[in-house]
């Protein structure tokens, strides 16, 4: 073809096609981390049932109604405030991953397993010390050992050094109630805040 020879109807159409794939390639880029499933950090729980209910009373003197936070999202956590390091370590990580989403729906609460030891006091002293929305939750001996039950959470005491007296091995999952008010998610120990803070914003969203 010349300069002087009109363009073919294919070779008029050839720069639209370009401009879109062009398009179409741009979209489908946007639109990727919209359409990709979320892949959560844990165990996912397919149960539609509720999360089962503790008879236990929180460090603001009520009594623990898990399904009072439906619409919200709830990370249950047990623990104790004489822990050396992991209890610690997971409560600054949640901390960090609630900062971050800067969200009053995401409610965090500590059922303690050293009743014993942990008085209201102490643990809404513990818990508040990591976040100010956090609550502690207690129970006796025998409503403890039911709330671990119903949540398949190991605990044993035993002996420790005098200055820290005994302490207690326990099951350090950090267990995601969603909006819907059903036990959804179990987070080993080690997930980092980031990954914390991402699989909340999936649950809440």
């Amino acid at each position: 073809m010349t300069d002087h020879e009109p363009a073919t109807p294919r070779q008029r159409l050839w720069p639209l096609a370009v401009t879109g794939v062009v398009a179409g390639a741009i979209v489908v880029a946007l639109l990727a981390p919209i359409l990709r499933p979320h892949v959560f950090h844990g165990a996912v729980l397919q149960s539609d049932s509720p999360a089962p209910p503790v008879n236990l009373t929180t460090t603001n003197g009520a009594n623990l109604d898990l399904s009072s936070y439906e619409g919200e999202v709830v990370v249950l956590y047990f623990g104790y405030t004489f822990c050396p390091d992991v209890c610690p370590t997971t409560l600054a990580d949640v901390a960090r991953a609630k900062r971050q989403l800067n969200s009053d729906e995401v409610n965090v609460i500590m059922i303690t397993v050293d009743p014993a030891r942990d008085t209201p006091e102490l643990l809404a002293n513990y818990v508040t010390s990591f976040d100010p929305s956090f609550l502690g939750a207690y129970g006796t001996d025998e409503v403890t050992a039911e709330a671990a039950a119903l949540y398949g959470v190991f605990y044993e005491a035993r002996e420790g050094s005098e200055a820290t007296g005994y302490l207690v091995d326990h099951t350090a999952t950090l267990m995601v109630i969603d909006t819907e008010g059903r036990l959804k998610l179990l987070l080993p120990f080690g997930v980092s805040a980031n990954e914390i803070a991402a699989d909340l914003e999936a649950l809440l969203n």
